[in-house]
């Protein structure tokens, strides 16, 4: 059976690092569905690749007219799920990942309560490291995604499972782990 796995935690923790460790072990365990968002692409980003990068009008069109599951503001930018990039993979038998921030999942969870949320946990030295290490954050945000991982951390209850990736092969077989014997209990 398809299941719905969330995958959270702050900016910095390694998120899709985990993700991609996971489906280069394992590709046909899931597929990752894509978020829309109103940042800017970073070098390298494709849109529809990476996200569907919308302008804010867009965002608000398609958000009027109900086509996301969840979307919130984070950092001055919104991102959303679109229902139909869930349902489509859904219906056609395919696990889904969805990389979302803290509110974005606990609302997934409301909406669907059969998702798995699993929250990746990093320490607050690796995350500063990691969050100067890949140059895509000036000084003053680097200290708001550490305030902001601290909120979130504070949440970390709610999720089903809780990942710490202090090193990164241990954190991507404990979370294909997870996912496998959640799959093999639906």
């Amino acid at each position: 059976m398809a299941r719905l796995f969330v995958i959270s935690g702050p900016s910095g923790a390694g998120k899709g690092t985990l993700i991609r460790g996971v489906l280069e072990v394992s590709p046909e365990l899931a597929r990752v569905a894509r978020s829309a968002t109103t940042r800017t692409m970073r070098p390298g980003e494709v849109d529809g690749r990476e996200y569907f990068f919308l302008s804010a009008d867009e965002f608000d069109r398609r958000v009027g007219v109900g086509e996301f599951e969840e979307h919130v503001e984070f950092a001055g930018n919104r991102y959303g799920t679109l229902k139909s990039e869930i349902d489509g993979l859904l219906a056609g038998g395919q696990s889904v990942i969805l990389e979302l921030e803290v509110d974005g999942s606990l609302v997934i969870k409301e909406r669907r309560p059969d998702a798995v949320l699993i929250f990746i946990d990093c320490p607050t030295d690796d995350l500063h490291r990691r969050l100067v290490a890949r140059q895509t954050e000036m000084a003053g945000e680097i200290a708001d995604r550490l305030r902001i991982a601290d909120e979130q951390a504070q949440h970390k209850g709610a999720f089903d499972h809780v990942v710490v990736n202090e090193e990164v092969n241990r954190a991507v077989h404990e979370l294909l782990t997870t996912m496998e014997r959640e799959l093999e209990c639906s």
